[in-house]
């Protein structure tokens, strides 16, 4: 189907897919295990095309509160939830990758809050982390560290932090998968006159369509966190994707049916490119030789040892300037390094680094992902 063509693995390299509570768990607390099945088989044959996933799963509250015995699906306070996110999450990385595994998948397991996307250093060491996971053919699993959360630092949903993920992990597309299958012009449990959306190219214009309601009741967000999730990810140029979650193989119906509620955006890496170029405050410059300049207009990373001279006081994560030979600025891109750090390793080789700082280096100064050329 043409609408899904934008999600499949020839279009997007890199896809994220969320899961939430209710379709993972039962309302017994039981986990939709045949289910469950049918939706890693969708997953092993997008890795088998080629296309890296990253999985942002819900479910660690309600497998835990089963576990422990705890009223109103461990969401009483915030206590239970943290104690139930513990128990369950265990519960739910074994699950993740025991049914990966049937498939040769290895699974990894990543807890975030929103400390970790929204502070620049540590984005760029989420985002690290996953960029080398994929690599190694890993699978992601992400979820919102509820244990340790609280009120005042928590996503509150996971179709946001599947956005967020995304843009970390410099997805080409996002899909929500939902209890109900898409965007209506109203609530379709309660107004029989609400007609479905298929496509929204404005999201500004549909938000005030989208209801908080979850229509289980063991979701946190509803459509409403699915708009806002799909305006995160409009910024950064991902397509996002609502979908029914409840039938077996849902990405393969998905891709065969093209239904589902598709908001469209602009090409994501042009999108990120003009972040980058025009919207951050920069603090420092790192002056390159003509080899480097070279290697970084033909799309490679800043290595430490074409790198010249270093100015300015920067940290990890700040923008900085790239200036070629002749001192003009040839690109901008999120630096790997302290500003001490970079001056102690320019011109250095890879192999030699680590000795300087007394750890593995990371790999660039700035990698081809975090940088535009201007």
């Amino acid at each position: 189907m043409k609408r899904a063509a934008q999600f499949r693995p020839g279009k997007a390299a890199r896809l994220v897919v969320k899961v939430g509570s209710s379709l993972l768990v039962a309302p017994d607390g039981q986990v939709r295990r045949s289910w469950l099945e049918t939706l890693v088989a969708d997953i092993a044959a997008r890795h088998a095309a080629g296309q890296q996933v990253i999985l942002v799963s819900s479910g660690a509250i309600a497998l835990g509160s089963r576990r422990l015995g705890l009223a109103k699906g461990g969401r009483s306070s915030l206590e239970d939830a943290q104690a139930a996110a513990a128990t369950g999450q265990i519960l739910l990385a074994g699950l993740w990758a025991e049914l990966l595994g049937q498939h040769a998948i290895t699974a990894a397991q990543m807890l975030v809050t929103l400390g970790d996307f929204e502070d620049r250093r540590r984005f760029l060491n989420a985002s690290a982390t996953l960029d080398r996971l994929l690599q190694l053919g890993v699978v992601p699993i992400l979820n919102e560290n509820d244990s340790v959360a609280t009120e005042e630092i928590r996503f509150g949903d996971n179709d946001r932090l599947a956005a967020r993920a995304a843009q970390a992990g410099s997805a080409q597309a996002l899909i929500l998968l939902s209890d109900i299958d898409g965007l209506y012009t109203a609530n379709p449990a309660h107004d029989p006159t609400a007609s479905f959306i298929d496509t929204v190219p404005d999201i500004a214009a549909i938000a005030h369509m989208a209801s908080a309601e979850s229509a289980s009741g063991m979701g946190s967000g509803g459509m409403a966190a699915k708009v806002e999730a799909a305006r995160i990810a409009h910024a950064a140029g991902i397509p996002v994707a609502i979908v029914a979650g409840q039938p077996d193989h849902p990405l393969a119906a998905f891709d065969a049916s093209g239904h589902g509620t598709i908001f469209t955006a602009a090409d994501p890496k042009r999108a990120r490119k003009a972040w980058l170029a025009g919207r951050m405050q920069v603090v420092g410059q790192l002056h390159v030789d003509a080899g480097a300049a070279s290697a970084l207009g033909s799309g490679k990373s800043l290595l430490a040892a074409g790198v010249v001279r270093v100015e300015g006081d920067f940290r990890r994560g700040d923008a900085v300037d790239v200036l070629g030979p002749d001192g003009r600025a040839i690109a901008r891109g999120l630096v790997g390094y302290d500003a001490g750090e970079a001056h102690a390793i320019a011109g250095k080789r890879s192999d030699a680094i680590a000795a300087i700082l007394g750890y593995a280096p990371r790999s660039a100064v700035l990698h081809r992902d975090q940088l535009v050329m201007l």
